[in-house]
């Protein structure tokens, strides 16, 4: 899916959080973000989920205003935060939940499940858990699987690797690489994690206090250095 971002800004009580006067992310791209705590990750993110209203601007998908308009949810899959997940369900009850609201039989869930059994680790399926229950790390991963197995043609995660064991986090990173590869759906990841980034995404936009100060497509050669040099000087 393609998404364009017009004079978007984001106020908190007068502070600007999120200053964005013009973004073009095109179909098939998987987009890294990446910039400390207080960036605007997250509300940029937000923002295109329509979760929170723009104070300025507007973002479209596919040609769609999300603040407007809803034909674009049900081609959109994404996991911000364990606020998206339903603590009162089991792993099992919660994917087949989130399945059908994209059309999926009981069968297809079943079957793209086996996709992720290694990231799963026989640790979230029939293990008689609630998803309270669980740990964080498997919340995430709840969270992680139910956005990815509908197979959406966008998907947008926030800091997917946080809360993982290392070799979850190698897991995701090449289901994602994978999966953007195979199916060609435009992704967005925000993350903390540099090398992850690198290692995945065709292009990394950096945050600084609302603002985009770096726009980067990440090729073999260049293999994130302006980002590096940028956290080193500040280290």
């Amino acid at each position: 899916m393609h998404i364009r971002i017009d004079q978007l800004t984001k106020e908190y009580n007068g502070n600007l959080a999120l200053d964005i006067p013009s973004l073009e992310i095109k179909k098939g791209e998987l987009l890294g973000i990446v910039g400390n705590n207080g960036a605007g990750k997250t509300t940029l993110l937000r923002l295109m989920l329509d979760l929170i209203g723009a104070t300025q601007g507007h973002i479209e998908i596919d040609g769609e205003n999300v603040s407007k308009s809803d034909g674009w949810k049900k081609q959109t899959g994404s996991f911000l935060d364990e606020g998206f997940l339903i603590g009162f369900l089991t792993p099992e009850e919660y994917f087949r939940f989130n399945a059908e609201t994209y059309g999926l039989s009981p069968e297809e869930t079943d079957q793209r499940l086996q996709e992720y059994s290694r990231f799963m680790s026989d640790e979230i399926m029939e293990t008689g858990k609630y998803i309270r229950q669980l740990s964080t790390g498997n919340k995430q991963k709840v969270g992680i699987i139910a956005a990815m197995m509908v197979n959406p043609p966008l998907l947008l995660l926030d800091e997917p690797f946080n809360f993982l064991d290392p070799s979850s986090q190698i897991l995701i990173k090449n289901l994602l690489r994978e999966k953007n590869r195979q199916t060609g759906n435009t992704m967005l990841v925000s993350s903390h994690n540099i090398n992850h980034l690198a290692d995945i995404c065709t292009r990394v936009i950096l945050l600084e206090k609302g603002v985009i100060i770096k726009d980067i497509i990440n090729t073999e050669e260049r293999k994130m250095e302006e980002i590096d040099a940028y956290f080193s000087s500040r280290a």
